[in-house]
């Protein structure tokens, strides 16, 4: 969880110093990086399923598994970011700000990305088992 923290941090963080974007840098620390490490948890977790995978995710083509599992992550992630951005403004005290409105984007893209770099080096470190 440490790396699945740490890279989307500093890429993210990088660029936005480098390129002026301060809300862009604080977002690499938080909900970018935050999102990522909770995602590759989650799915790494799911993945492994107590240490026995389940007989489908072994034997899908590694690239559809890879594709459900980002679009049911990223999903997820893009209801959390528009709930977070729209709604809870909207019925709670909470006031819509720039940062809740870069949760739309930043949740689900960092969702999709985490969940491929986990599915993918799960999948490659597996074998599929005989039927």
């Amino acid at each position: 969880m440490l790396t699945a923290y740490a890279a989307p941090a500093l890429m993210a963080g990088t660029a936005g110093v480098v390129t002026g974007q301060q809300d862009l840098a604080v977002a690499a620390c938080t909900s970018i990086a935050g999102t990522s490490a909770v995602v590759a948890f989650l799915v790494g977790t799911w993945l492994r399923h107590g240490g026995q995978p389940r007989r489908w995710t072994t034997t899908t083509p590694r690239v559809a598994l890879t594709a459900v599992l980002v679009i049911t992550a990223a999903g997820a992630a893009a209801l959390l970011g528009w709930f977070t951005a729209q709604w809870l403004p909207a019925h709670s005290p909470i006031p819509a700000t720039p940062w809740l409105e870069r949760l739309r984007i930043d949740l689900p893209v960092s969702a999709a990305l985490a969940t491929t770099i986990v599915t993918l080096r799960w999948r490659s470190t597996t074998t599929a088992s005989p039927a």
